[in-house]
């Protein structure tokens, strides 16, 4: 095994990749994810297309959907996801406190005065944490900031990165070394 780290699963190489998952690799190393779904090209082929949907460019700015895939992650604990998308979030242009907040290391208000932002925040963790029917209230106030297609999105958005969370966590997907590298000179670690 040359280039991939050893995690809960095993992580498809380039050369041993099946025909399906082979497109995936043209361009390099495709990163854990899909290395992992490799082994079931079948849901490799209609996974990545729509996680490229869910988390790519949309009418949601990407500053936006970083404050949703971040702390979607820090609720449920990800570290793979947490790490990943903390260097994303700085990339994006989120500020070291919004990223502190983000993460669960500081207040949410300490970071976020923007009415709508809180109210989204407010609505992943329900999203997220769940069970059952969201609180009447909390659809309320994001109902007041935003409108269906952004709701719509957002929570769409919530929950592929629950399912990526689990996914990573659950197999112990490694952190490419380029991030931790990142994360390590920004003292995220």
């Amino acid at each position: 095994m040359g280039g991939m780290p050893v995690t809960g699963v095993r992580l498809v190489e380039a050369e041993q990749a099946p025909l399906l998952a082979r497109p995936f690799y043209a361009n390099g190393n495709p990163g854990p994810i899909v290395a992992a779904l490799a082994h079931v090209p079948e849901l490799l082929e209609v996974t990545m297309p729509f996680l490229d949907v869910a988390l790519g460019p949309s009418a949601v700015d990407a500053r936006t959907k970083e404050l949703v895939i971040l702390r979607t992650s820090a609720v449920m604990g990800c570290r793979y996801c947490i790490q990943t998308h903390t260097v994303v979030a700085r990339n994006t242009g989120l500020s070291v406190e919004e990223v502190a907040a983000l993460r669960g290391e500081a207040p949410l208000e300490a970071a976020f005065t923007d009415p709508q932002e809180l109210a989204l925040l407010r609505w992943v963790e329900v999203v997220a944490v769940g069970p059952g029917p969201v609180a009447e209230a909390a659809r309320r106030e994001a109902r007041a900031h935003l409108g269906d297609p952004e709701l719509v999105e957002l929570t769409l958005l919530v929950g592929a990165t629950l399912l990526l969370n689990r996914f990573c966590t659950a197999l112990e997907l490694p952190t490419s070394p380029k991030a931790l590298r990142r994360l390590a000179a920004e003292g995220w670690t």
